[in-house]
């Protein structure tokens, strides 16, 4: 399951929830499994959220570690102007800290004044996958309000896997541009034996390039190296904004480090005590929900390629999904380059990229029109292209990587085989008649990873934190509303902060009301009534 935080100024920042070919935690302190457990193997078929709480790390630092909180950072010019970098050292494994260090990159803006410096206010994009470095130095390191940016040193870092933090890589290039076409809506054996043997050679690809450090990029671990950059930083406490899957990672801190939680904002919320399958099929309702309201949108509109004014929502899901079998059978031409042509799986990537961003409809519409219309599918390849971060030259970013390895390592499997899959297709296709098919299959991909999951699904209570503000957008794709509900729910000081719209989180995309909201909470520290609304 994927959630990604695209920005309107940023395509860059992405984030994404369980890797697979479209949109799809190791406890050293709290909830863990070992490999091949049948706490594990029912997680993986199961449904029901879990009761475990994730349990709190003791308030001492070890003294193992201390060399790790007591280091200082060498600061250097990072070649954008503003920004310094820096790399930090963590242990490769916390419960073998001898046994070898991870070089996680760090970067910096300073607080630009006027006003009292607040500390550091550290940021993250979500993914799992995304560059939290990239995030910084093409939007919140520039564009957080100017206040917030007076106050706080701007500071990311790469979580171990990502980016510039010892990525994993997995495909070259042309291996993935093959990935991202393989047909995620088998309609035989052969189809099927093609899908499988395409998340196996993702896999084992993964496990060839980085054998040890496959087994230590959880969200716990992430988590964990965060502390020891709030210490080197100097802050008794962490300031936080993480967004989507960084929800995820911000909200697992709060449970393992409750007295060290400062002003945590949370926005496009997870729900970490839900197993993989329940994400996936609660992901797949959040992206019908948003495309039902493209939907209404489009129709109104004179240059509607899925149906015209008075269409219903429900015609329009299945003119789509017309198209995409289309697509199944004779794939469009594209002018791409390096021959690609818009296949149903490129087409349906390209789609729910625009899903995140109300402020990509138009550019959907436009790329829709041409390909059915035209037959011309460049401005879908496009979108596809943008998601999964494909540069021109056919190089990708480690994203995806990043996104399958953190994201198999936390949860047991959705699904273990292709029929347990086909079990489930009614399911998700009641949830999305127009993507729940691709997205059922691309659930799988997990299946076949060459690391045991060392995480299960886990409540976050993080009893005795300071308040947590919890962001929800009520027609968000990617993150379900629910989610919000309930994380703010589970944790003992969360803050549920509402926003009644459309698009993937909430924080400066547009509201008034939420992003004063969030400002007064970082600048003052006064966090908004429980159930504030905004529009």
């Amino acid at each position: 399951m994927h959630t990604r935080r695209i920005h309107r100024r940023t395509r860059s920042a992405a984030t994404l929830l369980a890797a697979a070919l479209l949109a799809t935690a190791c406890s050293t302190g709290g909830v863990s499994t070992s490999a091949g457990s049948t706490a594990a193997q029912d997680a993986a078929g199961a449904t029901e959220p879990a009761k475990e709480t994730l349990a709190a790390l003791p308030e001492a630092t070890p003294s193992v570690l201390a060399p790790y909180y007591g280091q200082k950072l060498s600061w250097r010019d990072c070649g954008v102007p503003g920004f310094q970098c820096a790399t930090m050292k963590a242990p490769l494994d916390y419960a073998k800290p001898s046994g070898g260090d991870v070089g996680l990159a760090v970067a910096r803006k300073k607080a630009t004044g006027p006003g009292k410096r607040l500390g550091s206010l550290l940021v993250n994009p979500g993914g799992p996958g995304g560059s939290a470095i990239g995030y910084l130095q093409q939007y919140a390191g520039i564009g957080y309000p100017a206040e917030v940016r007076a106050q706080y040193d701007m500071v990311a870092v790469d979580p171990r896997g990502v980016a510039r933090s010892e990525p994993v890589e997995c495909l070259d290039g042309r291996e993935m541009d093959a990935y991202t076409q393989t047909d995620t809506t088998p309609d035989d054996a052969r189809e099927t034996d093609g899908l499988v043997d395409a998340y196996k050679e993702f896999a084992e690809g993964c496990g060839a390039d980085a054998p040890k450090l496959l087994r230590h990029v959880s969200t716990v671990e992430a988590a964990r190296d965060m502390d020891i950059l709030r210490a080197v930083l100097g802050d008794e406490k962490l300031t936080y904004v993480g967004a989507s899957y960084g929800t995820f990672l911000g909200a697992t801190y709060a449970g393992l480090f409750p007295g060290r939680v400062g002003r945590l904002v949370l926005d496009g919320a997870m729900d970490p005590s839900l197993p993989a399958r329940r994400l996936n099929l609660e992901q797949t309702a959040g992206f019908e929900t948003a495309f039902q309201s493209f939907a209404e949108d489009c129709v109104s509109r004179p240059d509607c390629p899925l149906g015209g004014k008075g269409t219903p929502p429900e015609q329009v899901g299945k003119n789509l999904k017309a198209f995409f079998d289309d697509l199944d059978a004779r794939p469009v031409p594209t002018g791409d380059a390096d021959g690609r042509k818009l296949t149903e799986s490129l087409a349906t990537t390209g789609v729910i990229a625009a899903m995140y961003d109300e402020g990509a409809w138009q550019q959907l519409r436009e790329s829709l029109a041409s390909a059915m219309k035209e037959n011309d599918g460049a401005g879908l390849l496009v979108l596809s292209d943008s998601y999964y971060e494909r540069e021109a030259g056919g190089r990708y970013s480690n994203l995806m990587f990043a996104n399958a390895a953190v994201n198999c390592l936390d949860l047991p499997p959705a699904f273990s085989s292709p029929d347990e899959v086909r079990e489930a297709l009614p399911a998700f296709e009641k949830a999305s008649p127009v993507f729940g098919e691709g997205l059922a299959w691309a659930s799988l991909n997990c299946a076949y990873w060459p690391v045991h999951p060392t995480g299960e699904p886990h409540r976050i209570e993080a009893a005795g934190a300071s308040p947590i503000v919890v962001v929800g957008t009520t027609r968000d794709p990617a993150t379900p509303y629910r989610w919000a509900e309930a994380l703010a729910g589970q944790l003992s000081s969360g803050r549920l902060l509402t926003y009644e719209g459309d698009g993937h989180t909430a924080y400066g995309r547009g509201s008034a009301c939420i992003d004063a909201a969030i400002n007064a909470y970082l600048l003052r520290g006064t966090p908004p009534a429980d159930g504030k609304r905004c529009s």
